[in-house]
């Protein structure tokens, strides 16, 4: 991989999950537009594809679960073998499901677990031995959500799964100070995101998906819900050499709604 392109990650080889959609695809543009090559993985090998072609020579698509250890080793090879090395992994694919703990059923309980906390780890796990064997270095970003920090009636099962994610990802920051290592874990906390984890069926049936939008946008001090693009570039800042003083902390990306008590007035 060789690439003349300059920029915020000129050099830099990265694997973003669920790149075929949401923050994952707005990260794999955001990433290929300052000089990284990036490996966009998803489930749906198809809209990944379609996402790597947009990216003009800086992209591939490949097939990940994020659930399975095998797919990630076969995942991270991948990048090695095209991109010559490994810097950054962008934990991002995530599933969510509405539901108090009454409400909460088991099968939705352990698919967001598999995705949301068991795929992390392993992203965590596995990406860290491949950046340290192929001799890169940079960070491992982890998507997060203010409910990994807040807890939040009414998505019970995945607040945990965040809240999870939240604690992993300041061992490792530490465990890769203590090792040396060169590598830094960051999560990423966003507030509502206009994307498909809204999903845009219940929207609609709430009212309407624009006057639900601008609900949810009156829950934000700063008056609207995030951007993919919003998300994107919180995480683009903690992958980059900009962010080297910044390892176990929580990004927030939330237009001030946890900074404390908010009277619209």
């Amino acid at each position: 991989m060789s690439s003349d392109k300059m920029g915020r990650l000129a050099g830099k080889v990265a694997i973003i999950t669920g790149g075929s959609s949401g923050v994952g695809r707005a990260t794999c543009r955001r990433f290929a537009q300052e000089g990284a090559f990036v490996i966009v993985a998803d489930i749906n090998l198809d809209g990944a594809k379609m996402v790597a072609q947009e990216l003009a020579g800086q992209g591939m698509a490949v097939h990940l679960d994020v659930a399975s250890e095998e797919a990630w080793l076969y995942a991270l090879n991948l990048a090695v073998d095209h991109g010559g090395k490994l810097d950054i992994v962008c934990n991002i694919a995530g599933v969510g499901k509405v539901g108090t703990i009454e409400e909460l059923d088991l099968n939705d309980w352990q698919r967001m677990i598999a995705v949301n906390l068991t795929g992390t780890m392993l992203g965590c796990k596995l990406g860290l031995a491949t950046i340290l064997q192929s001799g890169g270095r940079g960070a491992i970003v982890n998507m997060n959500s203010i409910a990994g920090l807040a807890g939040m009636a009414d998505i019970a099962g995945y607040g945990a799964s965040k809240g999870g994610v939240t604690m992993l990802t300041k061992a490792m920051a530490l465990h890769c100070c203590q090792k040396g290592y060169p590598v830094r874990c960051v999560s990423i906390h966003p507030t509502y995101i206009d994307t498909g984890m809204l999903d845009h069926n219940l929207m609609n049936t709430a009212g309407g998906y624009e006057e639900r939008l601008q609900e949810l946008g009156a829950l934000i001090p700063i008056g609207r819900i995030a951007t993919p693009e919003d998300v994107a570039n919180a995480v683009l800042f903690a992958a980059s050499d900009e962010a080297a003083m910044i390892s176990g902390s929580s990004i927030l990306v939330d237009g001030a709604q946890l900074a404390g008590l908010y009277n619209p007035g």
